[in-house]
């Protein structure tokens, strides 16, 4: 009797030492499991100067008003502007592709997670074999065999290391990265719509121009052709004034062609058919330009898009040094399965039970120097990312110079050939009635035409440019986005961890969603606005497509 009580107390000690030596191997696999190989990460802190050198239209920021409006074009007071925005933000398909490329770094991010948790799996199935009677060395038993088998398998892999860890976090940083690329997306396309659009209409402006002078150039031939009936005038000014009437004719063609193709992109921009989409024209380009919060240059490293990106993926490159690292240490992980086995359907009985479980441990100790060129090459990827950075921040900073040269010198331009038109037009008038009394010959007519039509037509163009600078400038400025609008890591995760419903439309983080029904943007006949009739060109000077 006291043999066995010993023997009981010796079993006990042994399952107890067991069992703590079990528990110090799983909390050493958990406190290394915390440990992190990836250096530690800062963006680069750089210096920028205090304030911008270049004079525009673009004030200080004051306190109240620090940051420009994501809606900044409707300060432009056009309506149609507005309704062409608001179309391209409903139905563009590049920036909806862009939106789809974000969703998918999500699930990327969810797909990198699944790593860090136990894998099950069920396994079943059954065989009939026979083999032949015939055949060489044949086992004297029975030729026919069925096998029916049921179990379960369990894996998982303790991150010892934080490789999965840091797969996950630089995925999680690619997809807010890819957010990144979704904003500049979107300020791309707002800016490019008006761009297109400000020079759709100083086409128009041009047009009417054309129209103007047409008139007055077949007023001038009649009174040659008049001169010349009553001989007081040679050929050589009915000459002149027929070509300087055709050329003019033939320019216009030219803008009126430019147009068409611009109103085509525009088009495309709002997803609709270049075929149905027909913007009336407006004679009278709106001069009044609106007046944007410039900030401090500090503060457009927050308010670029492109500059986030390049700063995610310096992010995401650190994480990759930490995965190559943990690279050169041994990597732990568990398997278990189990189940019945049986050569009939007598599956439930305990004889015919089968399992396994164990681990297994992998530790490289010479491949020829394979991880140390992939730390290598890791380091180096940093390396050049933060050089990307660094050019994304330079490039900012030349944008928002050349927009304050840009909007100041055109805007000086402009005002300049205001004036140069206004001398112009009083020398077409002049002439033209020195040429009517006789006074004077044809040339200086003409010569004062060519001049003053030269002066609208530049007026009109630099005109445009200038509108078309400020929309850059905005664009420049990051167009009213800052990196707060940014989703956090843990946003950018899809679903839960039973969660199988709303898989296909996850809940949209960061402003970007995406359309649960796309069939509805296969409709491309979507309707230009209609500005307002005052102003309107008649179109008899282009022909109507409709």
């Amino acid at each position: 009797m006291l043999v066995a009580n010993k023997a009981k107390s010796l079993l006990g000690k042994t399952f107890l030492r067991h069992q703590i030596s079990k528990g110090a191997t799983l909390a050493a696999l958990m406190a290394l499991s915390a440990c992190d190989l990836a250096p530690t990460y800062q963006a680069p802190h750089f210096i920028v100067p205090a304030s911008w050198h270049g004079q525009g239209l673009f004030r200080e920021a004051q306190p109240q008003d620090t940051v420009i409006r994501s809606d900044w074009w409707t300060l432009f007071n056009d309506p149609t502007l507005n309704t062409l925005e608001a179309q391209a933000m409903d139905g563009n398909a590049d920036l909806q592709a862009a939106a789809e490329r974000f969703v998918q770094a999500r699930s990327i991010v969810m797909e990198a997670r699944s790593d860090l948790l136990p894998h099950f799996a069920l396994a079943f199935g059954s065989s009939n074999n026979k083999s032949s009677s015939d055949r060489l060395f044949r086992y004297k038993g029975p030729i026919t065999a069925t096998d029916e088998f049921y179990g379960g398998m369990a894996s998982w892999e303790p991150d010892i290391w934080s490789s999965i860890r840091n797969r996950v976090r630089a995925q999680k940083y690619y997809a807010q990265a890819q957010a990144a690329q979704y904003a500049s997306a979107r300020l791309s396309l707002q800016a490019e719509l008006a761009t297109d659009f400000f020079a759709l209409r100083g086409l128009d402006a041009q047009n009417a121009i054309y129209e103007q002078s047409i008139s007055y150039y077949q007023q001038a031939l009649r009174v040659t052709q008049t001169r010349l009936d009553n001989q007081d005038a040679t050929g050589i000014d009915v000459a002149r004034a027929k070509n300087q009437l055709f050329m003019t004719q033939a320019r216009q063609l030219d803008v009126q062609a430019q147009r068409e193709v611009l109103e085509h992109a525009l088009a495309v921009l709002v997803n609709a058919s270049p075929s149905s989409f027909h913007i009336p024209e407006i004679a009278d380009q709106d001069t009044a330009e609106p007046v944007f919060p410039l900030g401090m240059p500090s503060e457009l490293l927050q308010r670029r898009p492109d500059i986030a990106v390049a700063e995610r993926e310096m992010a995401q490159a650190n994480r990759a040094i930490g995965i190559a690292r943990a690279a050169f240490y041994p990597h732990v992980s568990f398997n278990a399965n189990g189940g019945f086995d049986a050569n009939g359907f007598d599956l439930a009985n305990l004889a015919n039970s089968m399992w396994s479980y164990g681990a297994s441990v992998t530790m490289p100790l010479f491949e020829g120097g394979l991880r140390r060129a992939q730390l290598q090459r890791t380091w180096s990827n940093y390396r050049e990312t933060r050089d990307h950075y660094r050019m994304a921040v330079l490039s900012a900073f030349k944008d928002v110079e050349n927009g304050l040269s840009m909007t100041a010198r055109l805007r000086a331009e402009n005002n300049r050939l205001k004036q140069a038109v206004e001398a112009a037009m009083q020398s077409q008038t002049l002439t033209m009635t020195l040429y009517k009394g006789g006074a004077d010959g044809y040339l200086d007519a003409l010569i004062a035409q060519v001049n003053t039509l030269d002066a609208r037509i530049e007026q009109a163009q630099v005109q445009a440019r200038a509108l078309q600078a400020t929309v850059g400038m905005v664009r420049a400025l990051g167009g009213g986005w800052n990196d707060k609008l940014l989703p956090s890591p843990d946003q950018t995760m899809t679903f839960t961890g039973f969660q199988y419903e709303g898989l296909h439309h996850p809940a949209p983080v960061g402003g970007i969603d995406i359309t649960p029904n796309p069939e509805q943007y296969e409709n491309l006949t979507t309707a230009a606005p209609t500005p307002p009739m005052a102003g309107t060109l008649s179109r008899t000077s282009v022909p109507s497509k409709n």
